[in-house]
Order: structure tokens, then C-alpha cells, then sequence
């Protein structure tokens, strides 16, 4: 998940920038535990906001977006930031090291694929003795080839080019699910049992589906626009680098651009609905507006405005993401918080418990990525 193109144990590069990884960091908090921690404090204090906030920290059921669905596109749309401040063209480099880039990307993508199958199968019943009892397609595997194919659109084709993809990518698949139907499903369609979508898994996915649905929220078609996230994530870190010497214009100008994508993206939404699932196009500009907006804070409050005392704490997340998002499949944090702080948890009031439980959990977490961090190893894919 991290942006590097190593699975080696490395330090970062010397000029990333701090805002990148804190938003990372800042990013995979909200899957450590942390979200339960405002319908906690709704609990014990009763105030409308903790309420609010608790019901942004889940998922919406179908049409409609929340806080919770801009983590994994904000994941990606990160991972092409990085592309876009460090990645060249290969044609520009020497013909070994666009091989060893090549290369480095193609392990990348198959680590990336098969962690996300660690991740699925990794708890509970454990890896099933079938292959048709696997489920392939996961979240790290859509990271995996959104960041892929960014990438030798990055390597391989013009700035120019790359644009006209991203268009054609965000058009045509609106006009597919609209218009186009294949086995029954489609043609305007866009409900969980009859979309487009449904047919490319139902026909062409391997293994399972996630929860046995006839539609992965990770399925095949969807992988297409989660491509656009990653290359929106190309063009504003090529356009920070463009511009970083004069920051007060690339804030304003960033922030502008963030804006126009939202509102941009919640107009297409009244004939093309916002839907994480089906990840459609008013999704991609939605969540690219507010990764965009995310960023843009991040960048003046850590790199511009120097606040860094507190952006290292989720420094220390984003930089050993890959490790924190499959601890979260593989380790029961929760189960170790109430071993650590069970006695505590028990004497405390009962609105209380949940907010010591979750906290413990992201701290225990916290804790063991930060003596990574000290001893800076960093694990990367």
C-alpha cells in the first residue's frame, strides 16, 4: 500500500513530504479502531456531533457517500502522488534501470494481489484446501492495479495521453452502466443485483464473491475507475512539484481544483449515482475532490506552516501501512487490548469501557509501528 516500488526494508527518500505519509497515517487510523471510538464518546457524553460522526464512520448501504468510503480511494489516489512527484518516464532513463523499474512494479503488483488474498482468507476458517473457495479480489489488490496501470501510463504514454484516459475512463463507463447490458444486468441498472457489474463477476470472477454477493464490492469492472483515482493522484502531485516554490498559490490553486471536483461530482451524481460499490464516475470525482482538499490541509498545515510535532504521530502509520492493514486481518488487537487493559476496562464506568477498549487498540498498534519507526524500518511492497 505504501508508494514505494521495493519490497526491500528501506529508509524513505529524503525528499518526501511529511504531509504525504501523516495523511496516510491520518487515512489508516480510522481502520485501527478509531472509529468506534465516537459512538463511544456518544455514549458517555450524548452530544449530537459524536452521533454524526459515528454514523460517518460506516459505510453507506448503497447510493450516498460518508466519511468511512474515502479511505480506500484516498489510499490510492496517495499512492499516485507519489508517481507523480517521483516517477519518470522509462524511454528517459537507462535501459536497465526502466527494466529494474519494470520489474519492481510487476513484483509490486503481484505482492499486492497476493496479500490481499492473505488478508481475506487469513482469519476465521483459514485458507480453504479449494481454489474455488478462495476469494481473489480485495482491497490491496485493487490498490495493487489502479497504482499498476497509473504507473506505465506514467512510464509508458504522454501527459497529454494520460489525460485523455482518465476522460475516456470516467465517460465510458458511465455510458457502459447506463446503457449497455450484458445477460440481463445493466442498461441503466445500478442496484446491487442487476448493475453491469454484476455480470463481469458472475461470468468472469474466479473463486468467491465477497460474503457470497452476486456483486464484489471489489469485483472486476469496478478496477477500471479505481485506475482514475490514482491518476488524479499523478497529476496533483506533478502539479505540486510544478509549483512548490510558490505555495500560497499552490494552496489556493489546490484548493480550488478540490472544490470544483466535489461539486463536480455530486451534480453528476443526480443521473449517475454516487456508489462506492459500483465505484462510479461521480464517486471517483467526489472522493478525488476531497483526497484533493485532505491534501491540500495536510500539505500547508506540515510542509508550509511547519506544524510537524503532530503530524508525526501519523507519520509513523503511513510510513508501515502495508503492515498495519494486514495486521488488522491477521492479529486480534482487540482481544490483546482487553488482555493488557481488561482490569482497567472492568473498574470503569460503563460508558467508559469502549473508549479505553478502542483506545487501547489503536495505542497497542501505535506502539509497535512506532519502535519500527524508530529503528526506522520501514516494510514496504
Amino acid at each position: 500500500m505504501s508508494s514505494v516500488q521495493s519490497s526491500k526494508i528501506s529508509s524513505p527518500k529524503k525528499q518526501r513530504l511529511l504531509s504525504i505519509d501523516a495523511l496516510r497515517g491520518f487515512d489508516m487510523i480510522w481502520i485501527l479502531g478509531a472509529e468506534s471510538l465516537f459512538a463511544a464518546f456518544f455514549v458517555v457524553t450524548g452530544w449530537p456531533i459524536f452521533e454524526m460522526a459515528a454514523h460517518q464512520m460506516e459505510h453507506s448501504p448503497w447510493h450516498g457517500f460518508t466519511a468511512y468510503d474515502l479511505i480506500f480511494p484516498l489510499f490510492i489516489f496517495l499512492s499516485g502522488v507519489s508517481l507523480g512527484i517521483a516517477a519518470k518516464p522509462l524511454a528517459s532513463l537507462p535501459t536497465d534501470k526502466a527494466k529494474l523499474i519494470l520489474r519492481q512494479g510487476i513484483k509490486r503488483l503481484a505482492l499486492l494481489i497476493a496479500f490481499g488474498i492473505l488478508y481475506n482468507h487469513g482469519w476465521g476458517s483459514g485458507i480453504p484446501a479449494s481454489f474455488d473457495g478462495v476469494r481473489y479480489v480485495s482491497v490491496l489488490g485493487r490498490i495493487g492495479i489502479a497504482w499498476f496501470v497509473a504507473a506505465m501510463l506514467v512510464w509508458y504514454v504522454s501527459e497529454k495521453t494520460q489525460w485523455l484516459v482518465a476522460g475516456a475512463i470516467l465517460i465510458g463507463y458511465w455510458l457502459m452502466l447506463s446503457f449497455v447490458s450484458l445477460g440481463g444486468y445493466g442498461a441503466g441498472d445500478f442496484s446491487a443485483a442487476g448493475a453491469l457489474n454484476v455480470w463481469f463477476d458472475q461470468t468472469l470472477l474466479p473463486g468467491v464473491t465477497y460474503r457470497n454477493l452476486p456483486l464484489d464490492p471489489e469485483g472486476i469492472f469496478s478496477n477500471v475507475t479505481s485506475v482514475v483515482n490514482a491518476l488524479a493522484g499523478v497529476f496533483v502531485g506533478r502539479y505540486m512539484v510544478k509549483h512548490i516554490a510558490t505555495p500560497k498559490t499552490l494552496i489556493t490553486r489546490l484548493s480550488i481544483i478540490g472544490i470544483a471536483l466535489v461539486a463536480a461530482g455530486y451534480l453528476w451524481g443526480i443521473i449517475f449515482p454516487i456508489n462506492k460499490t459500483l465505484w462510479t464516475s461521480s464517486f471517483v470525482l467526489v472522493t478525488v475532490g476531497y483526497s484533493t482538499l485532505l491534501l491540500t490541509v495536510f500539505y500547508a498545515l506540515i510542509d508550509v506552516m511547519k506544524f510537524t510535532q503532530w503530524a508525526k504521530f501519523f507519520a509513523v502509520i503511513g510510513t508501515n501501512s502495508i503492515i498495519v492493514y494486514l495486521s488488522t486481518s491477521i492479529l486480534d488487537w482487540k482481544y490483546t487490548a482487553k488482555s493488557i487493559f481488561g482490569g482497567f476496562i472492568q473498574i470503569s464506568p460503563a460508558g467508559v469501557q469502549d473508549i479505553l477498549l478502542f483506545g487501547g487498540m489503536v495505542f497497542l498498534q501505535w506502539l509497535v509501528l512506532y519502535w519500527l519507526y524508530c529503528r526506522k524500518i520501514f516494510i514496504k511492497v
